[in-house]
């Protein structure tokens, strides 16, 4: 057996799996390319009307699903371990997946944790402070007031809620050695309904709030951590997550720019973006009015970059004006507006992204998705309701969180080697 290491020790590194990939529980073998990218995009705009509602911006017309992240993570949960296949997902605080017993769950393929299988496994009181860290989340006491309770609603009727519980929760390692976090606060779901797929059985919230993993990580990280995420058409299917020591972003090309967070809205971590430019075309954003001086926030969970109407038509047609040969066509599935023929003749003009203090260069593999192997599409999206910064837009760089110091970094990276 391997040994397992102590996160307080410095750094480490684990492995994100892109949901549609193969190997992901989530891959679907019969859904085409064009198909797959045209369901992500559709995730992005569930998941943008999800932080809508909790932002309290929402349409109520709007669809909403629940777990519609786009990595997932491999952990265990107890002692003995038990593996868990989970979301990893930057738009959410609380760790918790399904348990055992479950008056009220929805359809899971894997097992459900047994609570009952694990020594390490303790119930949180109602006075103490892993509960009063889940306020956010709706905790509660119990009946007979012995137990931390929490709810966590979605807005689409899906619905969480159990027990909070103290157990050991183990990541793998890129290393190979586990890194075992004993006594992280986690939410055991004995009631659990709505849009969840079965594919999935749990989620690791890895926001700002006080209930995420990189909150309770805390010190022993120094509050850093960072992801390289490779491009959505390689042939490498996983990216990296790292940690502490190993998070920090140094050395040539790296630009940061201020991480900026709202109170009121700790999950959420925001930018200011100023403007982004197309060739010598430099087009004002105003993105959205939340987040203090923030007006975009920056997901991993999201695929397309969503802007404001009128910002999309004037970077859809500073990019349409600038392109050079290539073939203009339609997306196969009806998705995107902006689509072209990926030959050699085609030629994209250079795109930045003006955040404040950091003018960051994007690739063609930023701003346009590969639906298949005869289309490629602008990766970003109009959206009224909020601005998202989208993991498209992040691939090919190492993203670092600065928690203490409050900046982003960015670094180009060859993720397919990290």
């Amino acid at each position: 057996m391997s040994a397992f290491v102590d996160a307080q020790s410095g750094g480490f590194s684990i492995n994100l799996v892109h949901r549609d990939f193969e190997g992901s529980p989530f891959y679907n073998p019969k859904e085409t390319p064009a198909r797959r990218v045209g369901i992500a995009g559709r995730r992005s705009i569930g998941r943008v009307h999800r932080f809508s509602h909790m932002l309290h911006l929402n349409n109520p017309d709007a669809q909403l699903t629940a777990n519609n992240g786009e990595y997932l993570v491999n952990i265990s949960l107890g002692t003995p371990p038990f593996p868990i296949v989970a979301i990893a997902d930057t738009g959410s605080d609380i760790i918790w997946t399904q348990c055992k017993p479950c008056t009220d769950c929805y359809k899971q393929d894997a097992p459900l944790f047994d609570t009952k299988s694990s020594s390490s496994y303790r119930t949180v009181s109602c006075s103490s402070n892993a509960c009063n860290s889940l306020q956010s989340e709706g905790s509660s006491c119990s009946s007979d007031g012995s137990v931390c309770e929490y709810q966590v609603s979605y807005g689409d009727q899906s619905h969480t809620q159990g027990d909070v519980a103290a157990e050991t929760l183990t990541l793998e390692s890129k290393t190979g050695n586990p890194v075992a976090l004993p006594k992280t606060v986690i939410g055991c779901g004995h009631d659990n309904a709505g849009t969840f797929s079965p594919k999935g059985s749990g989620i690791v919230g890895l926001g700002g709030g006080p209930a995420s993993l990189v909150s309770q990580l805390g010190s022993s990280i120094g509050g850093k951590f960072s992801y390289c995420m490779v491009p959505y058409a390689a042939a490498k299917p996983t990216s990296t997550m790292n940690f502490g020591t190993n998070a920090v972003v140094s050395g040539n090309g790296v630009l940061s720019t201020p991480l900026i967070s709202d109170p009121s809205q700790p999950t959420f971590y925001f930018l200011q973006l100023e403007a982004v430019s197309v060739g010598s075309k430099k087009i004002a954003f105003q993105g959205s009015s939340i987040g203090g001086s923030g007006n975009i926030i920056i997901d991993s969970g999201t695929t397309l970059t969503l802007v404001p109407t009128d910002f999309f038509s004037q970077l859809s047609d500073a990019v349409e004006t600038q392109v050079t040969g290539g073939t203009k066509t339609s997306d196969p599935e009806g998705f995107f507006s902006l689509c072209y023929v990926p030959d050699s003749s085609l030629k994209l003009p250079p795109v930045t992204a003006h955040f404040k203090g950091a003018d960051v260069v994007l690739t063609s593999d930023n701003i346009f998705i590969q639906v298949n192997d005869k289309v490629v599409c602008l990766a970003f999206y109009a959206n009224d309701q909020l601005s998202i910064y989208g993991n498209v837009a992040q691939q090919i760089f190492l993203i670092g969180y600065d928690l203490p110091k409050q900046t982003l970094s960015f670094k180009p990276t060859d993720c397919t080697n990290t």
